[in-house]
């Protein structure tokens, strides 16, 4: 975690050593970051959909670009030593913007990233309308991406969006072409019918692969992932899970605060928990090694 001198392990490590398929899902600020790596799961990613909602309650709709989710990122990523996936979008404009952002997040000690190949202004890919580039111009930028890395150790993943616009077997394409450009893995989003996903699956068998579940109002049919395992799939982003069902909670405990009721203990951590969770004890001992006292 944060208070720890451990290197943080590649997302080629991870994925050679994961149970298949990995599980991701997305922490939408610090404190869901050190709750996903207490649970036990091998790595997860920070997505602009939770992003967007939780600090800024906004939608998916590309009003926030490279600094604001950047600064974020450095925050969600101190909490937990986890490999993660980040959602740098389109990139935020040309092979310059690509190049700054892939450099600028492997400082901040990113494993991983993926860059989709929308036009602007992007949205949430389970939305409605969405448009993508030429496959030149996604091809461009993955190779600038690639250019910008500092090692091969860094994972790319190239997202397609073109299954809505143009699809499966031209968003199958684009993603083959990325691949050739470069790319670690692809990640096809939005596939409709289970035999999207299996067309997708036989496409690229044995590449690292990806698709999104959003349990509630998504494109995709909801898959167990032992279901997608056998499909091909490496890797299953959950953009929604948890964010959906945080607000769910958040909206329950203002309704019974208003109404004067007293916290259900089965619905809460309470205090000497959630100290835990924060790591009270870390902070604990720098102030009993240095100053001779305990908080």
């Amino acid at each position: 975690m944060k208070h720890t001198t451990t290197k943080r392990k590649t997302w080629k490590a991870m994925l050679a050593s994961a149970d298949k398929p990995v599980q991701l899902p997305v922490a939408h600020d610090a404190l869901t970051a050190r709750l996903i790596e207490l649970a036990g799961f091998d790595a997860y990613q920070i997505g602009g959909y939770a992003l967007s909602g939780a600090t800024h309650a906004i939608p998916d709709v590309d009003l926030e670009k490279f600094g604001e989710k950047k600064f974020s990122a450095d925050w969600i990523m101190s909490a937990s030593e986890l490999p993660v996936l980040l959602d740098i979008d389109d990139g935020y404009g040309d092979v310059k913007n690509v190049t700054r952002t892939v450099q600028e997040y492997i400082r901040l000690g990113a494993s991983a990233m993926f860059m989709e190949d929308q036009k602007p202004p992007k949205k949430c890919g389970h939305m409605d309308d969405k448009k993508v580039v030429e496959t030149g111009v996604m091809v461009q930028k993955i190779k600038a991406a690639v250019r910008a890395r500092e090692s091969n150790d860094f994972f790319l993943l190239a997202r397609t969006d073109a299954i809505d616009p143009e699809g499966v077997d031209n968003a199958i394409e684009r993603a083959k072409k990325y691949l050739d450009a470069g790319a670690d893995g692809v990640y096809l989003e939005g596939p409709k019918t289970i035999d999207d996903l299996e067309k997708i699956g036989k496409a690229f068998n044995g590449i690292p692969l990806a698709t999104s579940i959003l349990e509630e109002g998504g494109k995709t049919p909801w898959v167990s992932p032992k279901s997608l395992d056998k499909m091909g799939y490496t890797m299953i982003l959950y953009p929604t899970t948890v964010i959906f069902q945080v607000v769910r909670t958040i909206q329950k405990a203002l309704e019974n605060l208003k109404e004067g009721k007293r916290i259900n203990a089965q619905n809460a951590v309470n205090m000497k928990e959630f100290m835990k969770v924060v790591d009270l004890n870390y902070w604990a001992k720098v102030e009993e090694e240095i100053e001779g006292k305990g908080l």
